[in-house]
């Protein structure tokens, strides 16, 4: 729930803006490396959720790891507090310079995607007199029940490798003579809520794929299981805290860990999306024939998961807090200023009786929003606000005062 004491001083702040709970985020943190330790489970962040650097130096300070899929990810993670023996870099299309970069500053590992990339690290490696750590993303064909966009883990996918190669594979990490093969990497979507089901699955499958690659002759000594947690985008408030300790002990339930084997979870959006929400505001109410629109100034630029996915995303109209009139509630179509049909945030959403300049909150937003927003139609880039920090954010009056 955003406090309302926060909500008081967010009418003097220039909409539309992303803000984040700090208290919320570092609980979260702080639950999730206690688990850690508890589960001896490694915890890489997955930085693409949110890459806001206050974000990234709370997580950072807590302990965890970086798992990052671009170099300049790899970069921000390291700029922040993460140590580059804690961070791994996945990704299917790892560029020449993003290799070198991140051979250089000694990370962790390269989780790596195919055989060619396998190849050129290694060549790499050899032309600059360097060695490389490299772990392999095995698909491990199961069905994340997840929306087919965040689906990772079948066979027939851009990322990993599949069984047919698993052969080919071994013999080529054989042959390479300035790479360090670490282990295994896996992960097969994301927001998957099925956390007993779908993780157990997982782990014991993972079990079956590790074997394999033992008896061929490669010790497998780290065995990262990715990421995927879901988060509760109905009752954001209700369930704050994703299912990290369930998830924990699936894995360790179901994986039979040999001594002096690491394993490795890759969190990103079950660590930061509840404690974001894209704060905006009523533009206009628009009186249909059948329906009503609420016409706000965020648009799908600021949080594109609704019209990418058709993602549900609770709404709340945050002014009808302090008013004791227009309580009865309303449905409205609830839209964006974005030219496109697609901008919009709910259809039909139940809401107390708005007008023009209400306060709304559009929560679990930290996670895939504001890392991902653009500036389509030319629309100015949302502010980070923090809850820590409400006297430094932009003050409405600075941008509209002269306006009736």
């Amino acid at each position: 729930m955003i406090d309302p004491a926060s909500i008081e001083k967010f009418e003097q702040i220039a909409t539309p803006f992303y803000y984040y709970d700090m208290e919320l985020l570092g609980h979260t943190v702080d639950i999730l490396a206690s688990l850690s330790r508890k589960y001896d489970i490694d915890v890489h962040y997955a930085v693409k959720a949110n890459v806001e650097k206050r974000i990234l130096e709370r997580i950072s300070s807590s302990g965890l790891g970086a798992d990052c899929v671009s170099g300049n990810e790899v970069l921000r993670a390291l700029e922040c507090g993460f140590p580059a023996g804690k961070t791994v870099f996945a990704g299917v299309g790892k560029s020449d310079r993003e290799i070198y970069d991140a051979m250089t500053a000694g990370i962790e590992a390269f989780n790596c995607e195919s055989l060619h990339e396998i190849y050129v690290i290694n060549a790499m490696a050899r032309a600059y007199g360097m060695r490389a750590r490299v772990a392999v993303r095995i698909n491990p064909n199961i069905d994340a029940h997840t929306h087919k966009y965040v689906t990772t883990g079948l066979f027939e996918n851009k990322f990993g490798i599949a069984g047919h190669e698993f052969d080919a594979l071994a013999d080529l990490l054989g042959r390479c003579d300035s790479i360090d093969f670490t282990g295994l990497h896996f992960h097969i979507g994301s927001q998957i809520t099925e956390v007993g089901d779908v993780f157990a699955l997982e782990a014991r499958r993972t079990g079956e794929i590790v074997s394999y690659f033992e008896d061929k002759g490669l010790k497998v000594d780290n065995v990262d299981f990715g990421g995927g947690l879901g988060v509760d985008y109905e009752d954001p408030d209700g369930n704050s805290v994703a299912r990290f300790e369930l998830w924990m002990k699936t894995v360790s339930d179901n994986f039979p860990r040999r001594p002096g084997q690491k394993l490795h979870l890759e969190p990103g959006r079950s660590v930061v999306a509840q404690c974001g929400s894209l704060i905006s505001r009523v533009l206009f109410v628009k009186r249909g024939e059948t329906k009503n629109f609420l016409i706000l100034d965020a648009g799908m630029n600021d949080l594109i998961r609704p019209a990418l996915y058709g993602a549900y995303h609770k709404i709340e109209n945050l002014s009808s807090h302090f008013r004791r009139s227009f309580s009865e509630m309303q449905a409205y179509d609830v839209v964006g200023p974005v030219c496109e049909s697609s901008d919009v945030w709910g259809q039909g959403r139940l809401l107390p009786m708005s007008v023009r300049g209400d306060l709304i909150a559009i929560r679990s937003a930290g996670a895939y929003g504001q890392v991902m927003a653009s500036r389509y139609n030319l629309r100015d880039f949302a502010p980070a606000v923090f809850s820590d920090d409400l006297g430094n954010a932009p003050r409405y009056e600075d941008y509209f005062s002269r306006l009736p």
